[in-house]
């Protein structure tokens, strides 16, 4: 798997860090809305083995309308500092826009993260042009910043499977590199709970189609409403979520805690046979 400039073997699952520049980001409430304190929390994940940051400009759900040129003004020079500082790392960007995508490539990105399956079917393009990776979601066809309304599906993975493997085929039939374009059923978006929880339960059938697979679990509704927990005491679930997940074999780990995240991927890794124990002496010696 190739994210911009940086390759990745099949035996290595990533985290990639969430990192909001808003000031109403449903978990952080805007704590890194800041540029200073946004760019602590890239020094922070860094440190903490993340691979990968995902930064954001607008938060997904409903809220005061943002302009292309005001998502620009708050990701493009981040974007730029970040890629000066930490030459290494693999900078996402979550935007639907392509006329941000542009900038943000100009600017040192190596992934377009679409959480709204391709809602500008240009940001593809963009993409190949600047020989960025990028996440292919589903969603339903739901309007960007909306939240689903008795949405229906006849089987909801079928679809997840259908929309990103079509996704991902103009992707590359538009010139992004086959080894650049990851899949994402994107939990709770175009979803309601139950749908999250089936899609976690079948994740290995998108797994099976043969792109490496995101998910994005991290404090989501779904756990929240299958719990009866608010957005801050949704770890524990995220992380029972996450070990479903990285049993079937997903690649890439959106989250805002790295550390327990990693913990958890890598010791179901472990117990799949796809890593092997960091030490291994008991009965031995």
């Amino acid at each position: 798997m190739n994210l911009g400039r940086h390759a990745f073997g099949d035996d290595e699952p990533l985290m990639m860090a969430i990192v909001n520049r808003t000031p109403d980001s449903f978990f952080d409430k805007g704590a890194t809305w800041a540029e200073d304190a946004a760019f602590a929390r890239v020094a922070e994940v860094v440190a903490q083995g993340a691979e990968i940051v995902d930064i954001g400009g607008i938060k997904a759900a409903p809220g005061v309308e943002i302009s292309a040129a005001e998502e620009r003004e708050r990701v493009v020079d981040f974007v730029a500092r970040v890629r000066e500082t930490y030459p290494d790392l693999v900078i996402s960007v979550d935007t639907w826009r392509a006329e941000v995508g542009a900038a943000v490539c100009a600017a040192g990105a190596d992934v377009l993260n679409d959480a709204w399956g391709g809602a500008d079917p240009e940001l593809v393009d963009v993409a190949a042009e600047y020989d960025a990776a990028i996440v292919c979601t589903h969603t339903g066809g739901v309007t960007p910043r909306t939240r689903p309304y008795r949405i229906e599906y006849d089987d909801v993975v079928a679809a997840a499977i259908a929309d990103t493997v079509a996704y991902a085929e103009r992707a590359l039939a538009a010139g992004v590199a086959r080894e650049s374009i990851v899949i994402d059923p994107a939990h709770d978006f175009g979803k309601n709970t139950f749908h999250s929880l089936e899609v976690t339960r079948r994740l290995g059938e998108m797994v099976a189609t043969g792109w490496p697979v995101l998910v994005s679990l991290s404090n989501k509704d779904f756990v929240g409403e299958t719990l009866g927990l608010d957005v801050g005491e949704r770890l524990l679930g995220t992380l029972a979520a996450t070990s479903v997940c990285a049993l079937a074999g997903a690649r890439i780990y959106r989250v805002h805690q790295v550390v327990e995240t990693r913990q958890t991927v890598d010791m179901v890794w472990s117990i799949a046979g796809r890593r092997p124990p960091l030490r291994a002496i008991r009965g031995i010696q």
